[in-house]
């Protein structure tokens, strides 16, 4: 299976609080999306990591990816090492995405960094021929490479290099979201502890930090993206011709 985007997760939820107005929008143009969470949660103050893996199939449905994954790695211990890049290359190569987005390059969380870094070198190391790596029918992969590289917006800000309008999706990014009911929109949190992001007053601030990014290229909502390989390639100023931003 091909897919055109293959977006990344330190956790399940990570793209839905980053991404997912966008990655919507595009299979709403009949993009094909994929999401590969990287661990399962297992270390999250709520919930435990069987809830989260329903939880997130919960919100690729809502989403409409053509496919998620979980690659089971242990959550709070991501580093960059062979051994946990290899089963990224081998997602890589089989999906063979023109892009692929990956979690902010630091943030307040450890994980969220140390996946960047994690995954960035898997996928220069996945179009190298000489490190080999095997599908589930034992066939040798061969090498890809994205064309693309982007990294999504986390807990803490940067400054984006472009702005992703999500005003017709932030409803279903917010619906996607809400699907993981052990972490966020949590009215009476039981026996389990509050965090911040179990408040329902989260919401509020994830609303206008969607706010802010659309104003300041001229949306209603938006996501910011930081692109890794800069400066930016192009042969035509179509996506310019696409977008009538208001400023």
């Amino acid at each position: 299976m091909k897919a055109d985007i293959l977006a990344f997760g330190a956790h399940p939820d990570d793209t839905e609080l980053g991404c997912a107005g966008t990655l919507a929008a595009l299979v709403q143009k009949n993009r094909s999306v994929v999401v590969a969470d990287l661990t399962r949660g297992e270390m999250g103050s709520r919930g435990t990591a069987k809830l989260r893996l329903q939880e997130a199939e919960k919100a690729a449905s809502i989403i409409g990816l053509s496919d998620r994954l979980n690659l089971g790695l242990p959550d709070t211990e991501l580093s960059n090492i062979r051994e946990f890049q290899i089963p990224i290359i081998e997602v890589i190569r089989h999906f063979r995405p023109h892009i692929c987005i990956l979690p902010a390059p630091a943030d307040r969380h450890p994980d969220h960094g140390n996946a960047a870094r994690l995954i960035s070198d898997a996928i220069f190391y996945s179009g190298l021929i000489k490190i080999e790596t095997k599908n589930r029918a034992g066939n040798v992969q061969n090498p890809h490479r994205p064309a693309h590289i982007l990294h999504y917006m986390q807990d803490r800000p940067f400054e984006p290099d472009f702005i992703f309008d999500i005003t017709n999706t932030l409803s279903i990014k917010e619906k996607a979201i809400k699907a993981f009911t052990s972490q966020f929109d949590v009215a009476d949190p039981g026996d389990e502890p509050e965090t911040y992001i179990s408040d329902p007053s989260f919401f509020d601030a994830l609303r206008s930090r969607a706010k802010h990014m659309g104003h300041l290229a001229g949306f209603e909502y938006g996501e910011a993206f930081k692109y890794a390989q800069k400066p930016f390639p192009m042969n035509s100023l179509n996506f310019l011709m696409d977008t009538s931003p208001l400023r």
